[in-house]
């Protein structure tokens, strides 16, 4: 066999491997996604406090940030998929111990869960994201990400699809079971495949461990790195401001289908999630043939073209436009945040190994800051403007930075006279 002939069947088998991974993290998504359904609700059924249901949320908001500063470090100097594993088997732990607590002790462990479950997140996702790469190969990374973006989404139709059911049916504490048991299932499923998470391993002896700066160092460390590739900052930059423009449709929408429905509040909501859906699947599985039959990835220039459209479909849908245009829009803003969804994680991914644990760490807490903060403002300026009004702002923000980067990279591409 020759050294060619290898690597074929090492790409085969990482991509055979990572479809049982994609199983798993989808299962493991779903236990996500119906948690944070029923956990919100459940705090504010035990509570009976908008404030301290908020605050909860707020929680597990910060903690993801915080999660980000930290999770670069960690995922360059511990195994990935040790990491993986014991975020999992941690957050079905926190659930179980919230289902067998005594009921006057419960409102207090909700904010234990919420600090458990958002670093627990965003740990998987550094870790998982930034090992991509060492799995199927770099040449199959689009290939890859699309198939995960694939089973995540097909996985949060269920979840919020789902929720009010299982609720209804087994309770709070079956939900928080099932939970669990996603979650359990996710790390029993990666701990049995054979998989390479990072190029070098750690040597014998060392305890499994390797040096990596510590927290503050591990984002000079990214920056560093950044500086010297600066289309990933400026990368990194557009997808903060798109989460910060995210914020405002995520906040706006519930208010906007009132308006538009005052006796059916949630139809409008549920009818725009639904296609939205159908349109980020549909995408996901287009860019998943293309890269196979190819081979290609996609370029910067791609991923803020589809930014830009993904932020004006946003905007389209709160000028209340007829049921075929906005059945449309929504299919478009599914599909455009499908594309940037493969396109950025894999351009992020051609990052050499050692600094792809603290370039996916830094992006990680940027994302999440930035929707963090436009959760805060779009909550205050709601009370006092349109919904159409503060998304049009914030997304009109991701639309003009996008269309820069696209102008500013198609003149340095521009071949000189």
């Amino acid at each position: 066999m020759t050294i060619l002939d290898r690597g074929a069947g090492r790409t085969r088998d990482g991509m055979r491997h990572f479809r049982f991974l994609v199983v798993g993290n989808a299962v493991s998504a779903y236990g996500s996604y119906l948690d944070m359904v029923a956990l919100n609700l459940f705090a504010y059924s035990l509570t009976g406090s908008a404030l301290q249901t908020g605050l909860i949320m707020a929680l597990r908001l910060a903690t993801s940030v915080l999660a980000g500063f930290g999770a670069g470090s960690l995922v360059s100097r511990l195994d990935r998929k040790r990491i993986m594993v014991i975020s999992d088997v941690t957050q079905a732990l926190a659930l179980i111990g919230l289902v067998l607590a005594p009921a006057a002790s419960q409102a207090g462990l909700l904010y234990l869960v919420a600090v458990v479950t958002g670093t627990g997140a965003t740990l998987t996702s550094v870790a998982l994201r930034s090992s991509i790469p060492e799995i199927v190969g770099q040449d199959q990374r689009v290939r890859a990400n699309a198939l995960l973006a694939t089973g995540r989404s097909i996985a949060m139709v269920a979840g919020f699809a789902s929720a009010g059911l299982l609720i209804a049916t087994v309770g709070y504490s079956g939900a928080f079971l099932i939970d669990a048991g996603a979650f359990l299932f996710s790390a029993a499923n990666l701990a049995r495949l054979p998989i390479t998470t990072r190029r070098t391993e750690a040597k014998a002896g060392s305890g499994g461990a390797q040096k990596a700066p510590g927290v503050l160092a591990a984002q000079l460390t990214a920056l560093r790195y950044l500086r010297l590739t600066p289309i990933l900052l400026a990368l990194i930059s557009l997808r903060a401001i798109d989460a910060f423009g995210s914020a405002s449709h995520n906040v706006g929408l519930p208010v906007f289908s009132t308006a538009l429905d005052p006796e059916h509040p949630a139809a409008f909501v549920s009818q725009f999630w639904a296609t939205w859906a159908i349109g980020n699947i549909v995408a996901q599985r287009a860019v998943a043939a293309w890269a196979g039959r190819t081979g290609r990835t996609i370029d910067e220039r791609a991923f803020a073209l589809g930014a830009a459209l993904m932020s004006a479909a946003f905007i389209l849908t709160f000028t209340a436009p007829p049921l075929p245009l906005a059945i449309l829009v929504a299919a478009i803003a599914g599909v455009a945040d499908g594309f940037t969804e493969i396109a950025y994680n894999s351009r992020l991914q051609a990052a050499p190994d050692e600094q792809r644990g603290y370039v996916f760490g830094f992006s990680a807490m940027a994302e999440n800051l930035g929707f963090g903060i436009g959760m805060v403002a779009c909550s205050f300026l709601l009370e006092r403007l349109t919904p159409l009004t503060v998304v049009t702002t914030f997304h009109g923000l991701a639309v003009l930075i996008a269309l820069v980067m696209v102008a500013a990279l198609s003149i340095r591409r521009r071949p000189a006279k």
